[in-house]
């Protein structure tokens, strides 16, 4: 593992301050790093999508352990209850690892139909998860749904579409009282926010309501912090308000894919850019719904 500071260049905002936030490089040498998850164990999880390896970090314990996962793991989650949910792209569908290392696929379809190739998902508090299902490239060739879908998937294992899009969503995270959804947009390069009520379906309608517009490069992984701002992977890694309001902007060698925070006090920003994993102190605390 290579470890290495890195100079960036950011906005500095009255609500946070970025102008001290330093990079570091914690591991290199992966094919398309992806999926960074930070579990409440106190280690990172994140996937090499090319590769097909679910990796697992121990900060300051030497290079990942890799396991490679042939459904081609993708986007990660953690529970309330430690558990591990993945998205396999290759598999088109999601599962579950619980704490003994026991692994259930929880949801492979809808309607009878084969999903697209699940790429990202978060899960509140409740249990209640959240996925999106795009289709890129070839994966579009083997579709069997007629859109690109935004799901809730219920503890109880029944799946409900939130939104069917023509365009692609891709990261999914929640606000901190976990009562908004936020996907962001591949295509339209935008954020988008949902509503949810109690039992989790959303009062948005299809839309949603676009938070953020106009983001420069592919919108993809998304994360909230305790105040409920929103940190983007799209060309850099962007901070905006709840409001849609730029508060920063961090610049890395490589273009990020996704994030998310941990080490023990929540405020260290995790972020995969394509070949590496990038370690970023904050000074915020990420949300626990993330």
């Amino acid at each position: 593992m290579k470890f290495e500071l890195l100079l960036i260049v950011a906005v500095t905002a009255a609500a946070q301050d970025f102008s001290e936030i330093r990079v570091e490089k914690i591991v290199n040498g992966l094919k398309f790093a992806e999926g960074p998850a930070w579990s409440p164990d106190g280690f990172l999880i994140f996937s090499d999508t090319v590769t097909n390896k679910l990796n697992k970090l121990v900060l300051g314990r030497g290079a990942p352990e890799m396991q490679e996962i042939s459904g081609g793991p993708i986007g990660n989650a953690y529970d309330s209850q430690g558990r591990l949910y993945t998205c396999e792209f290759r598999e088109r569908r999601i599962v579950r690892t619980d704490k003994s290392g026991k692994t259930t696929v929880i949801a492979a379809r809808f309607e009878g139909k084969r999903f697209n190739a699940p790429n990202d998902i978060a899960v509140r508090r409740d249990g209640h998860a959240y996925f999106t299902d795009p289709a890129f490239g070839n994966q579009q060739d083997t579709q069997e749904l007629d859109f690109n879908g935004v799901f809730h998937l219920t503890p109880k294992g029944e799946v409900e579409p939130i939104a069917k899009w023509k365009t692609r969503p891709n990261g999914i995270a929640l606000s901190p009282n976990g009562k908004t959804l936020y996907v962001t947009d591949s295509d339209a390069r935008l954020v988008r926010a949902y509503d949810l009520d109690r039992a989790s379906a959303t009062r948005s309608g299809e839309e949603g309501r676009v938070i953020v517009s106009n983001l420069a490069g592919v919108a993809d992984g998304i994360r909230t912090d305790e105040k409920g701002n929103l940190w983007i992977a799209a060309n850099t890694v962007v901070c905006y308000s709840p409001q849609g309001k730029l508060l920063g902007e961090i610049h890395l060698p490589e273009t990020p894919s996704n994030l998310t925070f941990g080490d023990g006090d929540l405020e260290t920003l995790f972020v995969t850019a394509r070949t590496s994993i990038y370690r970023i102190r904050v000074g915020i605390k990420g949300s626990v719904q993330n």
